[in-house]
């Protein structure tokens, strides 16, 4: 009886953690599909017709389309970057002992404890100094700053988890640091190296303070376009939440890709 009521309990409360999550999301989506006198009735329209105005009205816009671009080149380099420079990070600081270890790993960490509103000021002079403002890179580059201590915090947990039994008969096959590495690390960290990329591309292409501060008209993102829908004479709700809803769905899609690499990773191990 205690375990049934338990249960019970247990999928109660699941049910609403996953309807207080889920709800800002049904309720912009929804939004995004009323006109306006649906999105401004008071009490709320549950049941609406259905209308994609305020997408063409978006797609029509050639600024929104070209943010989405902007975000989805900034956000995919970095995020390839952030992987192909944190996971070898990660894997020396998981195997090796050196001198300035330990240095090296709160260097890491710290980084994503200094508030980005107190670099924004001095990156936007660097970038201004050396001229790149207005250009993909300064964005990849500052973004890559604080992706990068998130692929390394991960994936060196990852690594470590990893039995060094397996490497050590690799190096009596005769196998080099980087043959164990690609072959073993990699295939076996998957998991950690799966969601380090879906927290590196989230972070990219939802953060908002850098790419208002560096960029002007040319390489603008996705949510400063958002954000340049609001003005004191005008609220377009539609537009907001049609543009808030085509951000969302290129991380949601990221991550179910990326999911199915992360259950593959828990089923390969040194057992198959």
């Amino acid at each position: 009886m205690q375990t049934t009521l338990g249960r019970t309990l247990h999928a109660l409360g699941l049910t609403l953690v996953i309807l207080f999550t889920m709800f800002p999301f049904y309720w912009m989506v929804t939004s995004s599909l009323k006109d306006q006198s649906d999105l401004l009735a008071s009490p709320p329209v549950w049941l609406f017709v259905p209308t994609l105005e305020h997408y063409g009205e978006i797609f029509a816009d050639q600024k929104v389309v070209n943010a989405v671009i902007n975000s989805l080149i900034v956000s995919v380099s970095t995020t390839a970057l952030a992987v192909l420079l944190g996971a070898p990070a990660a894997y020396a600081l998981a195997r090796f002992e050196f001198r300035g270890k330990q240095d090296l790993w709160f260097w890491f960490i710290s980084n994503r404890m200094i508030s980005p509103i107190v670099l924004a000021l001095p990156v936007y002079l660097l970038a201004l100094q050396v001229k790149l403002l207005d250009t993909h890179l300064v964005l990849i580059l500052i973004y890559l700053t604080f992706n990068l201590p998130i692929v390394v915090w991960i994936c060196t947990d990852q690594f470590r988890s990893i039995p060094k039994e397996l490497e050590q008969a690799a190096r009596l096959d005769g196998a080099n640091q980087w043959i164990i590495f690609r072959k073993i690390y990699v295939p076996l960290g998957i998991p950690g190296i799966a969601v380090s990329a879906i927290f590196s591309f989230i972070f990219s292409w939802n953060e908002l303070l850098y790419a208002l501060v560096l960029t002007r008209r040319t390489v603008q993102t996705a949510p400063v376009i958002a954000t340049s829908f609001m003005s004191g004479y005008e609220l377009p709700w539609g537009k907001i939440m049609a543009t808030g809803t085509v951000i969302v769905l290129p991380v949601i899609i990221f991550a179910l890709l990326v999911s199915k690499h992360m259950v593959r990773g828990l089923t390969m191990g040194a057992t198959k």
